[in-house]
């Protein structure tokens, strides 16, 4: 089961108590892109970049990945900026050989995740434990037989078969990011095979991860939440053992927070 905290208050700076968040809870932060296109904001955005983050919004062609690539490392940045007592243009990251991202200087237990999709950017951030995050937008349309059937595991595709028509595209996604979520949550990216997990759902707000025996884990360590966000899922994926409180924020960075109702699809029993 999963829980949504709502006990935050709205805070302009969008500060947190680093020790508010403990091994049971997570916190999301979401900014959707449209929020964030004051010039003064973006402008300090960029000062808070790296060189080699400044580098690499160069490399987008499109203005509109050039800015989402900006706000997204802003979030990144001045969120956990409050977590590790660092200042945010101060932290340095370092990745693991399959380019799964990390703090250089932080403290052991602090895990984070980021994924962003048509108007959404969401961070997750956790102590103790791996983690993983993906969000979709929901309103995109896929080939959503043929994708299955090529990334799926074959339960999966069948069961996707069985949904009417009008619900297929919408089921297709709650697959993809519950499992985008767990090989994130691994650090393995696409050397772990697609077809060679899959996921249940037991009843309407449960999920269930099954593995097959190449896949070397244990499911039971990881527990899962998919929620609902405007025109979007989220699904996220966490190694715990009891269920988690969740904590959701939507915010600009360096201008405001405020607590988010996310509304929770399914979670792990």
């Amino acid at each position: 089961m999963t829980t949504i905290r709502d006990d935050a208050q709205p805070d302009p700076a969008a500060s947190i108590d680093p020790a508010s968040i403990d091994h049971a809870s997570i916190d999301i932060w979401l900014t959707f892109l449209d929020d964030a296109h004051d010039p003064s904001l973006l402008d300090a955005y960029r000062t808070l970049m790296s060189p080699t983050e400044r580098e690499q919004q160069q490399r987008f062609v499109f203005e509109k990945d050039r800015h989402r690539y900006l706000v997204t490392r802003a979030l990144v940045r001045t969120a956990l900026s409050q977590y590790a007592s660092v200042p945010a243009a101060r932290l340095a990251f370092v990745a693991n050989a399959y380019g799964k991202p990390a703090l250089a200087d932080a403290p052991p237990d602090l895990a984070f995740n980021v994924s962003h999709a048509g108007n959404l950017v969401v961070l997750a951030v956790a102590r103790g434990g791996a983690l993983g995050v993906d969000t979709e937008g929901v309103e995109s349309r896929v080939a959503v037989d043929d994708l299955a059937d090529r990334y799926f595991a074959r339960e999966e595709a069948d069961e996707l078969r069985t949904q009417p028509v009008e619900r297929r595209q919408r089921r297709f996604f709650e697959y993809w990011t519950l499992k985008e979520s767990y090989i994130k949550a691994r650090g393995m990216g696409l050397s772990l095979p697609l077809d060679r997990f899959g996921f249940r759902f037991p009843h309407a707000a449960g999920v269930s991860l099954w593995t097959h025996a190449d896949v070397d884990d244990a499911p039971q360590r990881w527990r899962f939440s998919q929620f609902a966000a405007p025109g979007h899922l989220i699904a996220l994926c966490a190694e715990s053992a009891g269920p988690l409180a969740v904590q959701a924020r939507r915010c600009v960075p360096l201008a405001h927070a405020a607590p988010f109702a996310l509304s929770v699809l399914r979670a792990s029993d």
